[in-house]
């Protein structure tokens, strides 16, 4: 009796230290009143709060949203950050054209004038070299190893595009990836078919290009998809299985 009263105690302990104390720039970011009804109703989905908490995102920071189309990411981040740090939102020409609604609804009327846009070719995206303290690519990284040319999709190098991503990190920076969980085995096969990559082939690739994967965080995993269906398939569109994982630079 007294083994199991000094067990509970201790997960009682234990609990305030697993959940995750959201930041103050984060939790502000995501409450600000200047946000979108169409971002908010985003939110219940991407649970931008603990994501970005998980990512131990901070003022100051210098973060690149790579391939983050419309700019929702940007928004967030570059609120969190506050004036000491910086956002640039990168897009390739087919992203660009695909946020292309969203980015005019975003940076309109002169708002968000302080995220730094580009759109690039992912041959050079002009990263620089240890600019950043965090690069975000949120439901992106598989589309490096998709290509359908009529759909204006052009075929990219992924390993000049990792490497870039690599340098354009300072030392001990971080790559904050998420991304849509394929079946176990297909390697990045599923990319071309449903938007999916296979999870151990990301972290074997990511590693691959210079990275430490850090932790993994399941709050986006959803144990009901089977990973054999199209994102876009209305059964399962938002509400995939995702996994997250932190990495850093060596």
């Amino acid at each position: 009796m007294y083994r199991f009263a000094c067990l509970i105690a201790a997960l009682l302990l234990a609990a305030p230290l697993a959940a995750q104390t959201v930041p103050d720039p984060i939790a502000r970011a995501v409450a600000s009143p200047e946000r979108s009804a169409k971002d908010r109703e985003r939110d219940a989905r991407d649970k931008p709060a603990e994501l970005l908490t998980f990512a131990g995102l901070k003022p100051g920071m210098k973060v690149a949203d790579v391939f983050g189309g419309g700019g929702y990411w940007s928004e967030i981040l570059v609120r969190a950050v506050g004036p000491s740090g910086s956002v640039t939102l990168v897009n390739n020409a087919p992203y660009f054209n695909y946020g292309q609604e969203d980015l005019k609804a975003r940076f309109g009327d002169g708002r968000l004038k302080e995220v730094k846009r580009r759109v690039v070719e992912t041959a050079n995206m002009d990263l620089g070299r240890e600019q950043f303290d965090l690069v975000v690519i949120y439901l992106s990284y598989h589309d490096i190893y998709w290509h359908e040319e009529a759909a204006g999709w052009p075929r990219i190098d992924a390993n000049r595009f990792l490497t870039q991503l690599h340098d354009a990190l300072k030392p001990g920076g971080k790559l904050l990836l998420v991304d849509h969980a394929a079946v176990a085995g297909t390697g990045s096969s599923a990319a071309s078919t449903l938007h999916r990559i296979d999870e151990a082939f990301t972290k074997k690739d990511i590693a691959g290009h210079g990275f430490l994967l850090e932790k993994s965080w399941h709050g986006l995993r959803n144990s009901a998809d089977d990973h054999t269906k199209g994102v876009f398939d209305e059964a399962i569109r938002g509400k995939t299985d995702r996994f997250t994982h932190l990495y850093r630079r060596n």
